[in-house]
């Protein structure tokens, strides 16, 4: 494991997304899953699992929750977390399984209850989630997506991805007023937000994406 998580040093502040997941396939990892916001890549071993998103909001909040709540063992382990050129971000976590559906809603029930044996997992969530919805007003529940709980070798459930941003309302805010999104997220940390895999929703309408790339460079401007 040690010796796949060397590739990290591989890696500058100055590259990005693209580079980051070519820098990892060609260590031998593999594409195991793609979503409209990441790539995930299967290390060698099968131990190891690396996120990789051109942009992700949520990320910071997301990587505070696997620290935060590891003591739970109800969270994905995570061996590091790398912050790429653009805002795009890295994560490595251990590898996990599907879990069956049904057992993801009685686990995100047993959340919203705050049972006995999510307790402190619940504590945590809503902590985090606080801090996310203050800072970001496109981020204000728990994403109950049961592909968002998973399952170790041994049975364990653990909550891998629970926090997001609601990607309508914050693209779609591109068209009636860009200044929210260019006063709450610097420049700097979205220069790749228009290049998600969206595996899941589908590719942007080409004439709109151009008008979300104009209105954002023109809100910008007008901060600026």
């Amino acid at each position: 494991m040690t010796d796949e998580l060397s590739i990290l040093g591989a890696l500058t502040a100055k590259d990005g997304h693209v580079t980051a997941e070519a820098l990892f396939t060609s260590h031998g990892w593999k594409r195991c899953g793609v979503g409209d916001w990441a790539v995930a890549l299967r290390s060698p071993s099968g131990d190891l699992a690396v996120r990789i998103s051109p942009f992700d909001p949520v990320a910071t909040y997301t990587v505070r929750l696997f620290r935060e709540a590891a003591g739970t063992g109800q969270v994905p382990v995570l061996h590091a977390h790398r912050e790429l050129e653009g805002g795009a971000v890295l994560t490595v976590m251990e590898h996990l399984l599907p879990a069956e559906p049904d057992q993801a809603a009685l686990f995100f029930r047993a959340l919203a209850e705050s049972t006995p044996e999510v307790a402190s997992l619940a504590e945590v969530i809503a902590r985090v989630l606080a801090d996310a919805h203050e800072e970001l007003p496109w981020c204000d529940r728990l994403d109950s997506n049961p592909a968002n709980v998973m399952r170790r070798a041994d049975g364990r459930l653990v909550l891998t991805d629970p926090f997001f941003a609601d990607g309508k309302t914050l693209y779609g805010s591109l068209f009636t007023d860009a200044s929210v999104v260019a006063r709450i997220i610097p420049a700097a940390r979205r220069r790749h937000m228009f290049e998600l895999p969206l595996a899941e929703s589908g590719p942007w309408d080409p004439v709109g994406l151009e008008r979300m790339r104009a209105s954002l460079a023109a809100a910008d401007a007008r901060l600026s």
